[in-house]
């Protein structure tokens, strides 16, 4: 009677084993069937999101095309104005130049030149006494522009000349 009460008892076990067993399984089935229909919602999306991805490079390379023709067409600008600031620097170094020239040719002909002897009847050199700014703009001036630095004047049209042929190239 063991016997049978064992085989009972084992019966009862694989019983409770092959019900414990089916269970699971089922378990496992529903968690399959929900995987299956996760990974189908990803491929739909994925695919979605690879059409938008794919239009946005073409996007994306329309725009360079057209930027690069865009810069390829201001590149002439650049260049005219990278030239432009190089006339500049030769105008200013040249009108610097020019400047100095005039300074000092100003300078030389103020030492150089004899001061004049006045006739007027009081004795009092006005020329040579020039105290204020403006009288000693004119006595320059005089001095530069009389007729005696007639020669000077074309020395200074030959300087011209020269600076707007270094601006012209």
């Amino acid at each position: 009677m063991i016997i049978e009460i064992s085989v009972a008892v084992i019966a009862l076990a694989f019983v409770a084993l092959v019900i414990f067993l089916i269970k699971v399984l089922q378990s496992a089935a529903k968690s399959l069937d929900n995987v299956s229909s996760t990974l189908v919602d990803v491929q739909k999306t994925i695919e979605e999101l690879t059409y938008e991805v794919k239009q946005t490079i073409r996007n994306v390379n329309d725009i360079t095309v057209d930027v690069e023709h865009k810069l390829k067409q201001v590149d002439p600008l650049m260049e005219t104005v990278k030239n432009l600031g190089e006339i500049l620097n030769d105008v200013t170094l040249s009108s610097k130049d020019l400047s100095l020239r005039v300074i000092e040719k100003v300078k030389h002909i103020g030492e150089s030149k004899p001061k004049p002897v006045a006739s007027n009847p009081t004795g009092v050199n006005n020329k040579a006494t020039a105290s204020t700014p403006q009288q000693r703009t004119l006595q320059s001036y005089s001095a530069t522009y009389s007729h005696a630095n007639a020669t000077n004047w074309m020395k200074w049209v030959d300087t011209a000349a020269t600076v707007w042929q270094r601006y012209r190239k």
